[in-house]
């Protein structure tokens, strides 16, 4: 199989999959969806934060200079900043519950937090689709695993925007429609980062260091805010353990991957 079939396969498994899944999952009763949820973001923190700091930044700075770590760094942090004014700028918020900060339990149009999901989601697949890509072009193994973290907290995600699409007026159909569109653009970031990253191997450094700055940010500024709420001890020795249990989970399919 071609690199860039393996890149779209593998965009297509943390896109479309994931919507299947969040789907398959709204079947549940609303008790049961509202009592998993919380662990599955628990988990997919765990996993975003292996992939990044076991995965993706080790082979950013494998076989790099000393010199030039400062610069990849550097460029880690300007990653993290980025993605922070991409949210502010389009209010790319990923909620994992149906009421949040930004859509809240104020009133607001039908349709306007459903088409603010759809937008923020759609920049964000396609980022997920570099991400992906990036990582491809590095390592296949690599590949695999960043796939795997982004699928693990594209479901949580997928789940919260049904959420929100289905508070907004849209109906299962249409909601289901909406994201399966959205998650397309994991496809389109994955085929245009392979032809555009192909003939800029020298940087495919940089470009795995903002990959980890995406991963780190969606983990730090998404997902564990969601865990907070939740101040419970036991509540959040649960979070603890199913975070460490998404970093295991990464881990071990790094290690698997590597022998």
């Amino acid at each position: 199989m071609t690199l860039l079939l393996w890149i779209i396969v593998f965009c297509l498994v943390g896109g479309v999959l994931s919507v299947l899944a969040a789907a398959l999952f709204l079947l549940l009763p609303l008790e049961r969806r509202t009592g998993l949820l919380p662990h599955m973001v628990s988990f997919a923190t765990g996993a975003l934060l292996g992939a990044a700091f076991l995965g993706v930044l080790p082979h950013a700075l494998e076989g790099v200079p000393a010199a030039r770590i400062p610069g990849l760094t550097f460029t880690m942090l300007c990653g993290i900043l980025l993605f922070f004014l991409l949210e502010k700028m389009v209010l790319w918020r990923h909620c994992h519950s149906e009421l949040c900060e930004v859509h809240g339990d104020r009133p607001a149009e039908p349709s306007a937090a459903g088409v603010l999901v759809r937008v923020g989601d759609g920049v964000h697949n396609f980022v997920d689709g570099v991400v992906i890509a990036a990582a491809f072009l590095t390592d296949r193994d690599l590949g695999i695993l960043t796939a795997l973290a982004v699928t693990a907290h594209e479901i949580p995600q997928e789940m919260g925007d049904f959420a929100v699409l289905l508070h907004s007026g849209f109906g299962r159909g249409r909601a289901l429609l909406f994201n399966v569109l959205s998650s397309l653009t994991t496809v389109v970031g994955g085929i245009l980062a392979y032809y555009a990253l192909v003939t800029v191997q020298a940087w495919l450094p940089y470009i795995l260091a903002v990959a980890a700055a995406s991963l780190i940010y969606i983990a730090v500024a998404d997902l564990i805010p969601s865990l907070h709420r939740r101040t419970q001890v036991r509540a959040t020795l649960e979070q603890l353990v199913l975070i460490m249990v998404g970093v295991g989970v990464i881990a071990g399919f790094n290690a698997w991957l590597m022998h």
